[in-house]
């Protein structure tokens, strides 16, 4: 592995590059609290036949968190990759994101439909539809980002690991659990907090009506216990014209985590067939 920070656009990136160059390039994105790290298991794997690189997401892991909350909109974290892809010269790469991660891939390749070669959606959306739905969840969302910033990074992941989204993680080691509640203390609060309110769903736009249009083959990958995710994912296949999802048996929203040998390969086969 190596690791590596950039300036990108301003902001020091971490960034860590696995595999050999020449091989088929895979950008892994991860999610809200997460990092680099949260990857570390299925990028070992796929860098066997891929070039992968993960990357720490603004206010995340290594990566800066700057003090303007505008700064992690997702116009500018979109520019944020579209930069560090030119830096790293990366050529039509495969994008990977869960969750928060998904839709920062998905806003990419919404705006460069034709710099990519294929989008592959762990537990994620195209964001929210309505206006009302945005600013309710907006409103949550700065509440969250205000309880990070008054009562601390612990507080908060006590709090964090408990919602239902998660409750799967419960059948995991204690080992494995220990591991995901340690990179979430790991975070800077003020980047957590910052994210929520400059990316949270209710902060992005929507990109439901950008579906139809983007033609490159899509890969949707929810766990069987992610009710609220798979009803998405559902929606979503309705829409790209290539199109496929997959739902991993007695899993939850964070598959690489929860099954993470199983995800690799999934993926694995899934590029096999491109």
């Amino acid at each position: 592995m190596k690791a590596e920070v950039f300036d990108i656009r301003g902001v020091r990136t971490y960034v860590e590059r696995r595999g050999e160059k020449h091989l088929p390039t895979i950008v892994l994105l991860h999610g809200f609290t997460g990092s680099t790290k949260t990857w570390h298991e299925v990028a070992h794997t796929l860098s066997k036949q891929y070039y992968v690189i993960a990357v720490d997401l603004i206010g995340h892991g290594k990566t800066e968190s700057p003090l303007a909350p505008d700064r992690y909109r997702m116009d500018e974290q979109i520019a944020d990759l579209h930069h560090l892809f030119q830096v790293l010269q990366l050529k039509k790469p495969l994008l990977l994101g869960y969750s928060m991660g998904g839709r920062v891939a998905l806003g990419y390749a919404a705006t460069y439909p034709e710099r990519i070669k294929g989008l592959l959606l762990e537990s994620s959306s195209p964001g929210l539809r309505t206006e009302h739905e945005r600013n309710v969840r907006c409103q949550a969302d700065t509440k969250l980002a205000d309880r990070i910033e008054n009562d601390g990074i612990e507080k908060f992941v006590d709090f964090w690991q408990e919602i239902p989204l998660f409750r799967s993680q419960k059948r995991l080691s204690t080992e494995r659990q220990l591991a995901v509640r340690n990179e979430r203390l790991k975070q800077n609060p003020i980047g957590l907090a910052n994210s929520l309110r400059g990316i949270g769903t209710g902060s992005q736009p929507s990109f439901w009506d950008e579906l139809e249009r983007l033609k490159f083959p899509v890969l949707l990958l929810t766990g069987s216990e992610d009710e609220k995710f798979e009803n998405i994912a559902r929606e979503m296949k309705r829409l790209f014209p290539n199109v496929l999802h997959e739902s991993i048996k007695d899993a939850g929203h964070a598959i690489h985590v929860e099954k993470p040998r199983q995800f690799a390969t999934m993926i694995e086969r899934y590029l096999k067939t491109l």
